[in-house]
């Protein structure tokens, strides 16, 4: 299958030393994700929450909202350690936010990282609830479960998540996208709704890996800048594999918003336009991090952000 879209510096990004090597990078991160996801989650009660917790938490993926958030405190000269129970709380955000978008009340889908999704395994009403209880936990994670941060940032932290977690982030995304099903949506609306929809967490993952690392407010608004870019660039590329890919390649159903009659960036700009768009933001997002070039070793610490950034843009899924 070939990338939705493609970059001229996919291999090595500007500025990352040359023995950078991004795939081992991902794969590592990926791997200490994965196993601090499994030990949060304990011994539930019913057992049945907590089959159906781990089923969709523990069900794969790219792993790239956690990576984010521990690049980014990397970036700003914290301990991605330190900043591992925040990864694992967005990535129960985020696993939340798939079950709920599943249901037959939302996006309604069958399918789901290649699987069953929540709700035709476990029934709609365990799985609005697991997708609630996986939301709380990641409260948890930070408040309770991240020893030597100190307690100011993880105030910060925390407020951060409330925020893309509710009515200003995913939440408010969704009641737009599902109140405009159907209907002939502009720009403005199309991306109103995937900066809070998709964006809003994406955004979260680095600035709290930033405040865990106690980054000044220039640096913060740097990577914000820089997540509003790949935000709006991975909700394109979905987009464009939307149309492009197949259900198998995806691991979700392919089409789905054609059969919504949802307003996609294909449908409004075009196929083509779509693609430069997604390229355009990206290299808005990496130019952003130049920022980070006074703070010692050029943008060698930028290295991940800077190879996430075309990764968005490259995936094929």
């Amino acid at each position: 299958m070939t990338a939705a879209v493609t970059s001229s510096d996919n291999a090595r990004p500007a500025g990352a030393p040359e023995d950078f090597d991004f795939n081992s990078y991902l794969a590592a991160r990926k791997s200490e994700v994965e196993a601090a996801l499994d030990a949060a989650l304990g011994p539930e009660r019913p057992e049945s929450l907590r089959e159906a917790m781990r089923y969709s938490l523990l069900a794969g993926g790219k792993r790239l909202r956690p990576i984010l958030c521990l690049a980014a405190c990397e970036l700003a000269g914290g301990d991605p350690a330190l900043a591992m129970p925040t990864a694992v709380a967005l990535e129960m955000i985020h696993t939340m936010s798939l079950i709920h978008d599943d249901l037959p009340a939302m996006d309604n889908d069958d399918l789901r990282r290649g699987r069953p999704t929540n709700h035709k395994v476990y029934g709609e009403a365990v799985a609005i609830l697991a997708g609630d209880a996986l939301l709380t936990r990641a409260f948890e994670m930070v408040a309770l479960r991240s020893p030597g941060v100190p307690a100011e940032r993880l105030i910060k932290v925390v407020a951060e998540l409330s925020l893309v977690a509710g009515a200003p982030g995913l939440v408010g995304g969704q009641v737009v996208d599902l109140e405009s099903e159907g209907k002939d949506v502009d720009l403005e609306t199309l991306e109103y709704i995937h900066l809070h929809k998709t964006g809003a967490l994406l955004k979260a993952c680095v600035i709290t890996g930033a405040l865990i690392a106690g980054a000044d407010a220039t640096r913060i608004a740097s990577l914000g800048t820089y997540a509003r870019g790949i935000g709006l660039a991975f909700q394109i590329v979905d987009d464009i594999l939307d149309v492009t890919a197949s259900s198998d390649v995806l691991g979700k159903t392919a089409g789905k918003d054609l059969i919504a009659d949802k307003t996609t960036y294909p449908k409004l700009l075009g196929l083509e336009e779509s693609r430069a768009r997604a390229r355009a933001l990206v290299e808005e997002a990496k130019a952003s991090l130049s920022l980070f070039k006074g703070d010692g070793g050029g943008l060698a610490k930028a290295a991940p952000l800077l190879a996430l950034a075309d990764y968005v843009i490259g995936r094929d899924r």
